[in-house]
C-alpha cells in the first residue's frame, strides 16, 4: 500500500472516496512514522460509562501525534454504569449530548451500550442525523464486567482472572458481540445507510489477554495486571488499546508507527508494548465487518 505522502488525490478520486465511505466502508490510510499526510479532523462527542469515558483524552493525544488536522473533543457526558438511554433521558442542563447534536457540530458520536437492545442508540442517532446528515455513530464493544455476563447481576467479590483460558473468555463474550452486531445492522437498515459502526475493543482486549497467556506481551506477565478491580476497570494498556481502536475506526487509519502516548509512558517496556497495542487495534478493526474499514 502506498504511503499517504506519495498519494495525490484528484478531485474525481476524492469524490469517489466520499461515495465509498457513504456506502459503508473505505479503504484505510496507513501511517508511517517518517511522515503522514494531513488527516482531516473530526468533531467527536463521547457519551458513556467508566469503561468508555477515559477514551477521548487519549484519543486527543493520539490524534495530535498522527498529525490530524483539526481533531476536536466536541464534548463528554459520563454516567457511571450507564445504558445509552440514560444519556438520552438525562434532564435539563445536565444533558450535554442533545444540545451538541442539535448544533450540528458533531461529526462522530461515540457510545458504548451495556445491555442490548438499547433504544438510546436509535434516539441519539436519529437526532444526530437530523442536524448533520453526514454524522457517524460508533458503538464500542467492551470487555465483560466480572468476565462473565451472568455475573453482572451476582457481582462476585473475587475473580481469578489469571485462571481464565481464552476459550472460556471467548465463549463468555460471544453472545454480547453477536447482539451488538445484530443491533447495529438492524439500525443501519432502519436508517437506510451505514451510520453506525462497531469499535471492536472487546475483541482486541481478548486478543491481548491471549497473548499474555502465551507470554508474548512486553512488560505484562498476568491477565490480572490489566485490571484495577473485580468489576473490570482497567489500567493504561487497555485504555490505550481502546483509544487506538477508536482512532482506527474514526480516521480509518492505522495507528502503527505512532509514538508512545502519554497514558502509556510509565508502563514497563512502553515502546515495545505500544507497538503491539497498535498492531492489535488495527488487526481487530480491519477485520471487523462493521468497523467501516476494509483491509
Amino acid at each position: 500500500m502506498k504511503s499517504p505522502s506519495a498519494v495525490i488525490l484528484s478531485r474525481r478520486n476524492a469524490l469517489l472516496a466520499v461515495l465509498l465511505a457513504f456506502i459503508g466502508g473505505i479503504g484505510p490510510t496507513s501511517f508511517s512514522a517518517s511522515g503522514a499526510a494531513k488527516i482531516k479532523g473530526q468533531r467527536v462527542f463521547t457519551a458513556g460509562h467508566s469503561f468508555h469515558v477515559f477514551m477521548p483524552a487519549i484519543l486527543n493525544d493520539i490524534a495530535g501525534k498522527a498529525s490530524v488536522d483539526g481533531h476536536v473533543l466536541a464534548g463528554l457526558q459520563g454516567i457511571g454504569g450507564s445504558r445509552v438511554i440514560q444519556h438520552w433521558d438525562l434532564a435539563g442542563e445536565k444533558n450535554r449530548v442533545k444540545p451538541a447534536l442539535e448544533s450540528g457540530k458533531v461529526d462522530v458520536l461515540t457510545l458504548s451500550p451495556i445491555y442490548l437492545p438499547d433504544e438510546g442508540i436509535e434516539k441519539l442517532t436519529k437526532l444526530a442525523l437530523e442536524h448533520n446528515p453526514a454524522v457517524r455513530v460508533t458503538v464500542q464493544e467492551f470487555w465483560l464486567p466480572f468476565d462473565s455476563q451472568p455475573a453482572w447481576a451476582k457481582r462476585p467479590k473475587t475473580i481469578d482472572r489469571d485462571a481464565k483460558t481464552i476459550a472460556e473468555l471467548r465463549e463468555a463474550h460471544a453472545g454480547y458481540f453477536e447482539s451488538m452486531d445484530e443491533h447495529v445492522r438492524a439500525l443501519n437498515r432502519q436508517f437506510g445507510k451505514p451510520v453506525l459502526y462497531v469499535v471492536p475493543v472487546g475483541q482486541a482486549v481478548l486478543a491481548l489477554r491471549e497473548k499474555i497467556i502465551n507470554g508474548d506481551v512486553p512488560g505484562i506477565k498476568k491477565q490480572s495486571d490489566l485490571f484495577t478491580d473485580v468489576l473490570g476497570h482497567v489500567h493504561a494498556p487497555i485504555r490505550v488499546l481502546a483509544a487506538y481502536c477508536h482512532f482506527a475506526v474514526i480516521y480509518r487509519t492505522s495507528p502503527v508507527g505512532l509514538p508512545v502516548p502519554l497514558a502509556l509512558g510509565k508502563q514497563t517496556e512502553a515502546k515495545e508494548l505500544n507497538g503491539l497495542l497498535q498492531k492489535m487495534a488495527w488487526d481487530a478493526v480491519s477485520k471487523h465487518p462493521l468497523s467501516g474499514v476494509k483491509p
